[in-house]
């Protein structure tokens, strides 16, 4: 598969690198790392990163403003996207060629090449990895962060169960380029004050279920009352991570039109029931969306459901 995506880059003079919507550091992380490397590598060719941003994470990379004429001759490659509902921009579908690299469980086959792999920490990783396989391929130091960033956002700073030897070989050999960690650090994790005092909001309302559930329910009242975007509370998803006693938790953010939900689990598998309310990830981190109050109730209860059969498992 590595093989087969190089070829298809060397053909094009022109490549656009897109990723999923509301992005998170591995989005960004695998889809500017790549053009890095790209670009490093085949000076000659035209390379565009396209789609929406996250004003908190733009210190990593601005996106490129292109018109759709450019998409009709070109090769995109989709990062980090597993559903076409969720890549960032729709007009991929113009490109005459369209390359998927994910890792998220396969969803939707989209694309004419597919490399999906599962069991990668992250879509940063898989990058690297092609890099790795393709000795004539350039890393620049500014890719190298990137791809790190990407690495360390989607295993919670090396502390999930999806890291593997692997990810921490390959994060060994990106800390080798003298990019400045502790800087990528403060600013990955960085949260204004505002966010900071809607956290001690969260964890004043905390209630914990009997069956290890948790619900945070953050109403548009409460992003007014706080002066927190609706954007900036995914930097508070993992903020009772570490209590005692959770198994689960559903983190609520009511937006305009729809309630973003954020289900986060440390043994249940939680992806089929994000599938089953508009959404889908992985198998401890998945995102769904619901339209009333009423609809997350019953989220929610289907949530506690799953803990108490994995509790009698």
């Amino acid at each position: 598969m590595h093989d087969k995506i190089l070829e298809r880059i060397k053909v094009y003079e022109t490549i656009i690198i897109q990723r999923h919507v509301r992005p998170d550091p591995d989005a960004y992380g695998s889809q500017v790392g790549l053009s890095e490397i790209i670009k490093a590598s085949f000076p000659d060719k035209q390379v565009w990163v396209v789609g929406d941003a996250d004003p908190s994470l733009t210190f990593l990379a601005e996106m490129d403003t292109i018109a759709d004429s450019v998409f009709e001759q070109a090769l995109v490659i989709i990062c980090d996207a597993a559903n076409q509902p969720r890549i960032s921009d729709p007009r991929y579908k113009l490109a005459k060629e369209i390359i998927k690299i994910d890792h998220h469980p396969e969803v939707d086959r989209y694309g004419d090449i597919q490399w999906v792999v599962p069991t990668a920490s992250s879509t940063s990783e898989m990058i690297y990895e092609l890099y790795a396989a393709h000795p004539e391929l350039q890393l620049t130091t500014r890719g190298a962060m990137l791809l790190y960033a990407g690495i360390v956002g989607d295993t919670g700073r090396f502390l999930f169960p999806s890291t593997s030897e692997k990810t921490f070989h390959f994060a060994g050999e990106l800390i080798k380029y003298p990019f400045d960690r502790t800087m990528l650090y403060e600013k990955l994790y960085a949260s204004r004050l505002d966010v900071a005092r809607l956290q001690g909001y969260i964890l004043q309302q905390l209630k914990l279920h009997e069956t290890g559930v948790c619900a945070i329910r953050i109403t548009k009242d409460i992003l007014a009352s706080y002066g927190v975007t609706s954007l900036e509370t995914s930097q508070l998803v993992g903020t009772i991570a570490s209590i005692e006693g959770v198994k689960a938790w559903l983190f609520f953010v009511e937006e305009e039109e729809q309630i973003r939900v954020r289900i986060r689990s440390k043994g249940p598998v939680i992806n089929g029931l994000a599938g089953k309310f508009n959404g889908g990830g992985h198998a401890f981190a998945s995102g769904a969306t619901v339209y009333s109050w009423d609809e997350a109730t019953r989220l929610e209860q289907e949530l506690q459901d799953i803990c108490r059969q994995f509790e009698s498992n």
